[in-house]
């Protein structure tokens, strides 16, 4: 194997950089994971996720956890309600959809980001993650990466992938290609034990999610594990609106004024969302252009977020991200390549297209989202499934 006497290092424990991780593993790969958590416990983690039978699910199951994911995923968290701008519901499929059918192509798994991220931290080896792990920047050294972190810490490895999100500093080593905006702002809000603080939205939900739309804008959401919500009210708007505001996004007072005044036709009932909220982030979504490309290098390369950062509106993030630790995986342990960089450009050239193919789809789905009939269509689309 070609990895054989390699150090590997992952930068970045998020689902993508932990799945790849645990594949290489099974294969006898050396691995090291640096995150800049503290520890597990250092942050709460955000949405729940759904994931697709030919991606998440298949590289959950390729690396032998399907039956954890099955004890920790939630059933009926996939169901969910199409609303008018008055929150009067005009589909739902809590009744037609079971909550289990493991192998069908359009059953795509909730769940929550904490209990993945537990699954894939458990299947290490103990002492692969190494916390507190900043990256700062690195140097070519021998054949290989001299890493540091903001600790003062320094590693060596001779091939390095980068799973550090969106605003990845390792990129920057390999491609100087930016992402460009789309157009759309999410504004994210988060409101806890909502079965007593919004228990008009919680019981609408019933576990589910929702999407409403109405005069070219939406809001999505969804109910945690836990009873939570998270809401995302999205826009298109200003890329710089975020900044430029002058909304203070700790006042609910203010969020509430703000929705009135952008979305005045839509009905007082989205209210609660918004009085009742602990916590709002406004969130630019941007795409990596569609014809990105670079030179492959023989101990560098990308996953996820940091590779291809696109729009959430066909639910792919996640999915790619595992998907692209699977194939990388499996181009790194293969006897079919001559060397580690015939074995990166092959995943490279794959994963572009693919990414490029799922980024097409996603900003065609945000524009028929925020488009002025996208109630109807979007009825269409869920109709035709």
């Amino acid at each position: 194997m070609k990895l054989n006497d390699k150090q590997i290092a992952i930068v970045g424990g998020g689902p993508g950089g932990l799945t790849l991780a645990r594949l290489l593993q099974l294969k006898g790969a050396n691995v090291k994971v640096y995150e800049r958590d503290t520890d597990k416990y250092a942050r709460v983690q955000g949405s729940p996720l759904d994931l697709h039978d030919e991606s998440g699910l298949a590289a959950i199951r390729k690396a032998d956890l399907l039956d954890e994911f099955k004890k920790n995923y939630m059933p009926g968290a996939d169901k969910a309600i199409i609303t008018n701008h008055n929150a009067e519901i005009i589909f739902k499929d809590h009744e037609a959809k079971p909550d289990e059918n493991f192998g069908h192509e359009h059953f795509r798994p909730e769940i929550d980001r904490g209990p993945l991220r537990n699954i894939l931290l458990e299947s290490l080896e103990s002492d692969t993650v190494i916390w507190d792990s900043h990256f700062i920047n690195m140097e070519e050294q021998r054949n290989g990466w001299l890493l540091h972190f903001k600790n003062g810490a320094s590693f060596y490895a001779d091939i390095v992938i980068a799973a550090d999100g969106a605003n990845s500093k390792i990129r920057t080593y390999l491609t100087d290609i930016k992402p460009f905006y789309s157009g759309i702002t999410m504004l994210e809000g988060n409101i806890y034990n909502a079965r007593e603080t919004a228990p008009n939205f919680s019981a609408m939900l019933d576990g589910g999610k929702i999407m409403a739309f109405g005069n070219s804008k939406c809001i999505l959401g969804g109910q945690k594990g836990n009873g939570d919500i998270g809401f995302y009210a999205s826009i298109k708007i200003d890329q710089n609106w975020a900044t430029n505001s002058g909304i203070d996004y700790t006042d609910n007072k203010q969020l509430l004024e703000w929705f009135g005044q952008e979305y005045p036709e839509w009905g007082t009932i989205w209210n609660e969302l918004f009085e009742n909220a602990a916590s709002f982030i406004p969130r630019p979504i941007y795409c990596m252009p569609l014809d990105q490309t670079w030179e492959a290098k023989p101990n560098l390369t990308l996953l996820g977020d940091a590779a291809h950062v696109m729009p959430p509106f066909a639910g792919e993030g996640v999915n790619m991200a595992m998907l692209d630790a699977l194939e990388l995986s499996e181009c790194l342990t293969s006897d079919e390549f001559n060397s580690t960089q015939d074995a990166i450009a092959h995943y490279e050239t794959t994963m572009r297209k693919r990414a490029s193919e799922a980024a097409t789809e996603s900003l065609k789905n945000g524009e028929m989202m925020h488009s002025e009939g996208a109630l109807e269509k979007m009825l269409a689309f869920f109709s035709g499934h």
